[in-house]
């Protein structure tokens, strides 16, 4: 209980801390200036400072109180203008030092200012490297002529707490650049993998329907002719065609509009979602273009993820939509296997393998889990198609049939859809 109390009693400060976290860096900049310059007048915060003179202590007075407030009030612009702070309180701070003053704990803002040349100083960064080192020389030889008692080894010692304060900063400079790179190269990474889920998605929509009205306006284009009272169906079945594709398309933007995350989720999209238990209607268009298919499924249907689901779909989409271009009026087969470990979907054509279609075969029929096999150099659907299963730690095989014909083979996981 007393625990709970604790860390309840800290929410309040994290709240506190993360709202000042969010604040312009312009305002916490002022505020360390102006925190410093009060706690320069302090008196019990005089023993805390940076001390390098030791020379004869010299009463306070007006020239001394602005060296003071030189050495804290530039830290205001500490990150707009880190080369410039680091002037003013570094020469108010050698000055303040060869004149005898008191230590004041204002001095401290000398290690800030180095810090902020190191971290935030983008141009010129070797060449005030080497102002400041010189400088320091000069402020070295100056105490010395002035009397000072300290000893070359502790000035030597200051100098290096100096350079590691500065180098602090520079790491942090270094480590930021780094994640903003990191940060780059993954957006960029993003980008890439969307172009291609988008250009992905367009080719599997538009060349599978476009192919079917094709193939179903050549029909009806020759029952004109030969048949002319059958001509109407052909040309229906080109208006259906372009129906299908148009709410497939809707369905796509919708999911890309936005912030392009997916959009299965919604009910009122999820409906026009092409899934697994569509594949009888892509089976259906086949037929009504010319293509005899033969459709059968095996196993007691499970609910998949949406991603297994679609991936199905479009490994029968694409093998359908090569079969009607290379190798129309010959026969084809749609096997969708459910098993308890995966989700087999196998589709054969028989006739010639076709030109495209022979690009994709698989290069000595090897099989590795979690991997596709398909020959590279393969048509823009099939590595499509190669690219979405294997996302999915499936594996896809295509290629010619020893017998003849063409055969695509997806081997996808089992998994139920993941559930709120």
């Amino acid at each position: 209980m007393t625990d709970r109390r604790m860390l309840g009693g800290l929410a309040p400060l994290r709240g506190a801390v993360a709202r000042w976290r969010e604040r312009d860096a312009v305002l916490k900049d002022g505020v360390l200036a102006l925190a410093l310059t009060a706690m320069a007048f302090v008196p019990t915060l005089s023993a805390v400072g940076a001390q390098i003179g030791e020379l004869p202590e010299r009463p306070a007075d007006l020239p001394g109180v602005a060296l003071v407030v030189a050495q804290a009030l530039p830290l205001a612009v500490r990150r707009r203008w880190p080369a410039g702070c680091l002037a003013v309180v570094g020469c108010a701070f050698a000055v303040h030092q060869a004149s005898g003053y008191a230590t004041t704990f204002a001095s401290l803002g000398l290690y800030a200012a180095l810090y902020s040349v190191g971290a935030h100083q983008v141009r010129f960064r070797r060449g005030l490297a080497v102002v400041a080192v010189a400088a320091y020389v000069v402020l070295v030889g100056v105490l010395e002529r002035l009397g000072s008692p300290t000893r070359l080894p502790d000035h030597l010692a200051f100098g290096l707490v100096l350079a590691a304060v500065w180098a602090v900063g520079h790491t942090v400079r270094m480590r930021r650049a780094e994640e903003a790179e990191r940060r780059r190269l993954a957006a960029e990474a993003a980008t890439a993998a969307e172009r291609a889920r988008i250009a992905r998605e367009l080719h599997d929509v538009v060349t599978h329907h476009v192919t079917a009205m094709v193939v179903q306006a050549d029909a009806a284009q020759f029952l004109l002719t030969s048949a002319p009272e059958r001509a109407g169906e052909g040309m229906a079945a080109v208006s259906d065609t372009g129906r299908r594709a148009l709410t497939e398309l809707r369905y796509l933007l919708g999911v890309l509009e936005a912030t392009g995350e997916s959009a299965s989720g919604e009910p009122a999209r999820a409906g026009r979602a092409p899934a697994l238990g569509r594949v009888e209607d892509l089976v259906e268009q086949a037929r009504r273009s010319g293509l005899p298919v033969e459709f059968r499924e095996e196993g007691e249907r499970r609910q998949r993820s949406v991603d297994v689901e679609l991936a199905a779909y479009r490994v029968v989409q694409e093998a359908l939509t090569n079969a009607m271009k290379y190798a129309a009026g010959n026969p084809a087969r749609v096997l969708v296997r459910h098993g308890d470990e995966d989700l087999v979907i196998e589709v054969t054509s028989d006739g010639p393998a076709g030109r495209a279609q022979g690009r994709g075969a698989v290069a000595g029929g090897a099989r590795s889990a979690g991997r596709d096999v398909v020959a590279a150099g393969g048509g823009r659907g099939l590595a499509g198609l190669r690219a979405r299963v294997r996302m999915l730690d499936g594996e896809l095989v295509a290629g010619p049939r020893a017998e003849g014909g063409f055969e695509v083979r997806a081997t996808l996981p089992a998994q139920p859809a993941a559930r709120e």
